[in-house]
């Protein structure tokens, strides 16, 4: 018998647990921003647009979930200030951005094309997300995917 999604508790999703990290525009903006190589607090600021407050906000949030870490830095004649680099934790989230990258530029880019690819450092070719199971298959249809209670699961 297959369980029915209404038969299980969503207690505790992680999905919903990682989009109370993510889950807010400016927190994807930002984190964009550093995987492009934009670390530094006024770059971002005058980059995208982002409010004082938010961008302070969303970085120190960033900081306190353990996906960037503050390296301290003096340009001369000036106080130390901090840049913001990639932990582990917030590496794992390049191929959520890469997925969304792709749906965006599927669904919303402008007619002369999207304004950003990612790309293979060593051949230049066109990144793409993919799904595939623990065995190997490659999934080419997302009706594939089965949705089932993991082990931390309980009945409602």
């Amino acid at each position: 018998m297959n369980p029915t999604a209404l038969d299980w508790s969503i207690d505790g999703c992680t999905i919903g647990r990682a989009m109370e990290v993510l889950g807010e525009k400016w927190t994807v903006v930002v984190l964009r921003e550093v995987f492009n190589g934009v670390r530094r607090f006024d770059d971002m600021r005058v980059r995208t647009g982002i409010p004082r407050q938010v961008l302070t906000n969303r970085l120190a949030a960033l900081v306190e979930h353990g996906m960037l870490r503050r390296v301290p830095y003096r340009e001369p004649g000036a106080r130390e200030r901090h840049e913001y680099r990639l932990t582990a934790k917030g590496l794992d989230v390049y191929p959520v951005l890469i997925t969304l990258l792709e749906w965006g530029n599927r669904y919303f880019a402008d007619p002369g094309g999207p304004p950003l690819k990612f790309t293979h450092r060593d051949c230049e070719a066109e990144v793409h997300a993919e799904i595939h199971c623990s065995a190997g298959h490659r999934l080419d249809d997302v009706r594939e995917v089965v949705p089932r209670p993991g082990p931390g699961a309980s009945r409602r």
